[in-house]
């Protein structure tokens, strides 16, 4: 028997990212857990509103999302612990200046240029709905067909309510093929 345990989000784990924008013409970097798809060419970013880096995507319009994998999981995780209105994290990543602007990561494996088309507010988050730019990748983590290869990607995931950071798994089966059984 199932037990309510309130309005509990339950829809953990997420892909980590640090999003990446222009703030008073300097690269600011932070850690963010709340990301969606919203459509094949749309996603979601939600920040709390005191986080520095939202100045900076309201006053650009623009951000980038770098996915985050294991080797890079000290630097990304050192995002989030500080603010870029206390610390000058510009300097933290080499980077290059994407679509729309955005700093991209250069040792994120995949990162995403993104255009904000508009803000939805809640109590105490803002959240950009983005349409993609432009997807960089790096030649390692590419199939031969050019498509994103997860198993060697291997993003890491977010776990809240726990603050704990997660491998990614093994493949257990393909979409649209494993339900064919049950007919």
């Amino acid at each position: 028997m199932k037990k309510q345990i309130g309005n509990m989000l339950a829809l953990y784990p997420t892909p980590l990212v640090v999003v990446g924008t222009m703030v008073q013409g300097k690269p600011n970097w932070v850690l963010v857990g709340h990301i969606g798809i919203i459509g094949h060419d749309r996603v979601m970013v939600s920040l709390a509103k005191p986080h520095y880096t939202n100045q900076g995507i309201k006053a650009t319009r623009a951000l980038s999302i770098n996915i985050v994998d294991e080797a890079m999981l000290p630097k990304a995780d050192y995002t989030g612990c500080v603010s870029g209105s206390k610390v000058d994290k510009s300097k933290l990543f080499q980077y290059q200046i994407g679509e729309s602007g955005v700093p991209i990561i250069n040792e994120a494996p995949v990162s995403m240029a993104c255009t904000v088309e508009d803000i939805y507010e809640t109590e105490g988050f803002e959240s950009f709905i983005c349409k993609i730019a432009a997807t960089y990748a790096e030649e390692s983590v590419l199939t031969a067909e050019g498509k994103i290869d997860y198993r060697t990607l291997k993003p890491v995931l977010f776990e809240f309510p726990t603050y704990e950071y997660l491998k990614t798994g093994d493949v257990i089966g393909k979409c649209r093929s494993i339900g064919k059984q049950e007919g």
